[in-house]
């Protein structure tokens, strides 16, 4: 039987043992704009849906959830990489984004958070007059 020993491996188990219990943890995320809403997709697989907050605090969003892992009274863990405890990630939110309307679906270990541009500003179209003179069109122009 061949074993491969990996030291790089090796280092970040044990770095990671000895940091286990130093606080929060990140999650990894993607971010996209789709039309007129942005989509937050955050891994969290083995997270109880139960365990997730979110909340806005201002212009902060944070999420934050809890993993707990267990084995059966009476096991010996052989291995153990995934990581029990707290998850949190925040973001601040620009002035053009619509806090009050942010939703949130968990599905398949992904937690999808849609967060909604304002009316003020998503961008539109200024109609341009005709006949009316200079000063018509230069306030379609944005010079008065």
């Amino acid at each position: 039987m061949t074993m491969n020993f990996d030291p790089f491996r090796e280092l970040d188990r044990l770095a990671g043992s000895l940091l286990a219990g130093a606080g929060p943890r990140s999650m990894p995320m993607d971010l996209y704009r789709s039309g007129d809403h942005y989509v937050l997709d955050v891994d969290l697989p083995g997270i109880d849906p139960g365990s997730v907050d979110i909340d806005v605090d201002g212009s902060v969003l944070t999420i934050r959830a809890e993993r707990t892992l267990g084995a059966p009274e009476g096991s010996q863990w052989i291995t153990r990489e995934r990581q029990p405890g707290t998850f949190v990630r925040q973001l601040t939110l620009g002035d053009g984004l619509d806090a009050e309307r942010i939703t949130a679906g968990y599905d398949n270990g992904v937690l999808s958070v849609t967060i909604p541009v304002k009316e003020s500003a998503k961008p539109r179209k200024i109609a341009v007059t005709t006949g009316g003179g200079r000063e018509q069109l230069a306030v379609g122009a944005g010079d008065q």
